[in-house]
């Protein structure tokens, strides 16, 4: 039994979604390898364009970066499954998938789930997302029969949220991704005076301290090449911090993030922009991410712990707004979790959850005994440890806790 519309999966998830939900006059279609892929993409990119919302993720430039990186490692277990809805010929609906095998059960999670960090679907205006998602992962789980189907990181103002069963299991701990609403405002000056004026005060006495040493600077790459070299750079500058903590993500346990991570500048279906704050010929902070539909999406930040008394990672995100300001984008999107030095700057906040659904009898056991209550357990119980502590049981244990927000980066 491997389709949501089964007894079981009615049962675990909701009375069938396809029980009076398909979508009226909608036909579903899935891609299954690069050549579906390119095909759709011209159609992919018109959808993103009226989509809106957080979809980086979901795009089609994404899905290429995933795709191509796939290919070049040579992962003969890549299995992707991009389910689509069409309109006669107009695409309305896309949700990119990929099926993952465990030895414990095969679910459907985003497509580059381990690299990505929203999960989401992309839905024509007027299209009602729940019936569609449903339809969607009809279609899917008919293509690549799965245990489950996980999201992971669904930002509750998102279609896949509104879309989700009411059944759907929330795993994990609930977050909230900080954002920076720039469209607001007439420009960057006028944002800044929204900050407070105390916190105006530090940062202005923390950069007057610094540059009575040395002048301040601030970068953005210029060429693929210094922002592959700042990628490398924040890569190297988070791994090492996690180690210290005795921390790790679901990016970093994959040994090829770093690969995929190098790759991406350059693409113009998926811009990179990357930036940095320098002391004199010393570098303080670097950052670098996404610029998609309007918006800067903030992936791997690093800085140099031996400053943290003055704050380079909030003088740093300062910079970046100012920078992303300048460039004409709308909004700055931090990304879970949040922490004092993004709550500094934002605007606003949203809450990000993980969501799960069972859809065989092995799916809902493994969900609800390790995703729902056993992960959850074990991770807290580690987190609560000094970092010495947890560097050194990790250490004997030959892994390292996954980090809270899995997303962050760095400080």
């Amino acid at each position: 039994m491997t389709t949501l519309d089964s007894s079981l999966a009615a049962d675990l998830v909701e009375a069938g979604p396809r029980a009076g939900s398909v979508c009226a006059g909608l036909s579903a279609a899935i891609v299954r390898d690069r050549a579906g892929l390119d095909t759709l993409l011209a159609a992919w990119t018109e959808l993103e364009a009226s989509a809106g919302g957080a979809v980086l993720f979901q795009g089609g430039g994404w899905a290429r970066a995933i795709f191509d990186f796939e290919t070049e490692r040579g992962n003969i277990g890549f299995d992707p499954v991009i389910a689509t809805l069409h309109d006669g010929p107009r695409l309305v609906a896309v949700l990119p998938l990929e099926r993952v095998r465990t030895l414990a059960r095969r679910v459907l999670m985003p497509l580059g789930h381990a690299f990505g960090q929203y999960s989401d679907m992309l839905v024509a205006p007027g299209v009602a997302a729940r019936p569609a998602l449903a339809q969607l992962l009809d279609a899917a789980l008919a293509a690549a029969p799965a245990d489950g189907v996980s999201f992971l990181k669904v930002r509750a103002d998102s279609r896949l949220a509104r879309g989700l069963p009411e059944r759907s299991i929330v795993t994990g701990v609930a977050q909230q991704a900080p954002y920076v609403g720039l469209e607001d405002f007439e420009g960057f000056p006028e944002y800044y005076a929204t900050i407070k004026a105390k916190t105006r005060k530090n940062m202005r006495n923390a950069r007057n301290r610094l540059e009575r040493s040395a002048p301040l600077t601030h970068e953005i790459a210029a060429s693929p090449e210094a922002a592959r070299a700042v990628v490398a750079r924040t890569l190297d500058g988070r791994a090492r911090r996690l180690r210290q903590q005795g921390l790790t993500s679901r990016a970093f346990r994959d040994g090829d993030f770093a690969r995929f991570c190098l790759s991406l500048p350059g693409r113009a279906d998926l811009p990179v922009l990357a930036f940095s704050l320098r002391h004199g010929d010393r570098t303080l902070a670097e950052q670098w991410g996404f610029s998609h539909q309007g918006r800067y999406y903030a992936f791997v930040a690093s800085r140099d712990f031996a400053d943290s008394d003055e704050s380079p990672g909030k003088l740093h995100l300062g910079q970046v707004i100012e920078a992303a300001a300048g460039l004409g984008l709308k909004g700055v999107d931090l990304m879970v979790p949040t922490m004092p030095y993004k709550r500094t700057w934002a605007t606003a906040s949203v809450g990000v959850a993980d969501h799960a659904l069972a859809v065989t009898a092995r799916g809902w056991l493994v969900l609800m005994a390790w995703d729902r209550y056993l992960r959850p357990l074990a991770r807290a119980a580690v987190l609560a440890l000094p970092d010495r502590w947890r560097s050194r049981l990790m250490a004997l244990a030959g892994a390292r806790v996954e980090a809270p927000g899995e997303g962050e980066r760095s400080a």
